[in-house]
């Protein structure tokens, strides 16, 4: 379905402030309305997400490293000539390394293997250090190899434990939460986000149900202990992180990896968005939620774009319905 081209804003609505450093771009990203994918819903029903992409570093974990460096900063948990590090399956560990290059800290990263070269040569380009963990533990295991190496070295490091800091929320709660209530006009009835530390769904459903208890609040998160949704936990079989609570959950959705993959090759050829697994894993789950509605707005995050995945299952497996024939995904 064709649609009409907005016309461009004027020159002075796009311009952008100056900043004085790149942590200043953090945070404030668009909102698009899906369109095309969500063809089908009743007419007072719309699905809109928000592109976590544009974030400086690439992605919606921007937010939770910025606000945990920065506390840790004011409180002095994080002193000059200190390394940060951190267990991470790529995104966090590409936020802190940019974080860690502007402000002048060593970044130490604990990733499992098998993550997508393009996240391991970012994390590289920023100056980051990686030690790698067994890709078959995942995040869990990076998470334990990364408790060892802080435990042989104690006051060499600081962690910001993503998992179990409440600023991890807390930046969501400050920022994503109150950005997709002025995008809608607080218009927004419902919430959805993945599962990877749970510091968005937690933090931004926290701040919307201040707004409105009406709001739910839904999860996405891998239907199967295996998986190839890059990001995400499947909670029964993880490590539960401490900044995750179920119980302030109105509802949790399991996605499969197939089903998930599928959401993003059809954003991309029907919507032009290219985005990661979690994405379609998210607009999966939320569509789920729409097609039960007749009037609603339903709101989703896109935690990355899709250029940092092309090495991975999620586009090597699709080479052939794409019609690239050899085209050399690697970097």
């Amino acid at each position: 379905m064709l649609t009409a081209i907005p016309k461009p804003a004027p020159p002075a609505a796009r311009e952008l402030a100056k900043v004085d450093t790149v942590t200043e771009l953090i945070g404030n990203t668009p909102l698009v309305e899906i369109r095309s994918v969500a063809r089908g819903l009743s007419p007072g029903v719309r699905v809109l997400a928000k592109l976590e992409g544009f974030n400086p570093g690439g992605s919606v974990k921007d937010r939770a490293a910025l606000r945990m460096i920065r506390e840790a900063v004011r409180t002095g948990q994080l002193r000059p000539g200190q390394t940060i590090i951190e267990s991470t399956s790529g995104n966090t560990g590409i936020a802190i390394a940019m974080i860690g290059a502007a402000l002048g800290y060593p970044v130490r990263l604990v990733l499992p293997s098998n993550v997508s070269e393009e996240r391991k040569g970012i994390i590289r380009f920023f100056g980051g250090d990686i030690v790698y963990s067994n890709p078959m533990e995942g995040s869990d295991g990076a998470i334990r190899l990364c408790r060892e190496i802080v435990g042989e070295e104690p006051g060499i490091y600081f962690k910001p434990d993503q998992y179990f800091n409440p600023m991890n929320s807390q930046a969501h709660y400050e920022t994503t939460g109150p950005e997709i209530h002025r995008q809608t006009g607080g218009s927004v009835t419902h919430f959805v986000a993945g599962i990877g530390t749970g510091g968005t769904v937690m933090g931004t459903g926290r701040f919307l149900k201040e707004r409105d208890p009406r709001i739910r609040v839904i999860a996405a998160e891998p239907d199967a202990a295996l998986h190839g949704l890059e990001g995400l936990k499947h909670m029964a079989s993880s490590i539960v992180p401490g900044i995750y609570h179920e119980e302030d959950l109105d509802l949790k959705i399991p996605v499969s990896t197939e089903d998930a993959y599928e959401m993003v090759y059809r954003l991309s050829q029907e919507e032009g968005l290219l985005v990661g697994q979690s994405s379609g894993a998210a607009l999966d789950a939320a569509l789920q939620i729409a097609r039960q509605l007749t009037h609603g707005t339903v709101v989703t995050v896109f935690p990355d774009f899709g250029s940092r995945y092309m090495t991975t299952n999620l586009w090597t497996t699709w080479k052939e319905k794409l019609d690239v024939g050899n085209l050399d995904f690697s970097i």
